[in-house]
């Protein structure tokens, strides 16, 4: 077991490490739709890629969904198979949309399973990148 400043230090290597691993620009925040983005996960059970709608106006968050979700077969393609969640609860009781891949016995507290994590958050991240890159104008057009 690791004190909390022990585990905050080993969570910031992980990603200081996956930074220098991998060192490009990922979208992120960057999408050019407000409050809709890309975000990587770890914790001490899994790894997760997702795409969060997090827009505070049910109509528009469930268009944005309802769009990305009409490409479901397409996303396969580039990602694999997902999950989907039209109504995420977050810890912090916030509702939003997620898409999202998770890959489960990895840890960030395990520095033994940080390659797998990053080789994950890599190929994943990737997929859902070109697939929105591919598709953004549709997306977008709400």
């Amino acid at each position: 077991m690791f004190s909390k400043q022990e585990a905050q230090q080993l969570k910031k290597e992980f990603w200081t490490a996956f930074g220098k691993s991998f060192p490009r620009k990922w979208i992120l925040y960057d999408t050019k739709v407000k409050d809709m983005s890309f975000k990587f996960y770890a914790d001490n059970k899994k790894a997760e890629v997702s795409l969060d709608i997090e827009m505070k106006d049910e109509i528009f968050r469930n268009a944005y969904y309802e769009k990305i979700w009409s490409l479901e077969d397409i996303l396969k393609d580039f990602t694999g198979d997902f999950q989907k969640e039209e109504y995420f609860t977050l810890d912090n009781g916030k509702v939003i949309s997620r898409i999202w891949v998770e890959k489960h016995n990895v840890s960030i507290f395990n520095k033994n399973t940080w390659q797998e994590i990053f080789e994950f958050f890599r190929e994943k991240m990737d997929g859902f990148e070109r697939f929105y890159y591919e598709y953004e104008d549709f997306i977008k057009d709400i």
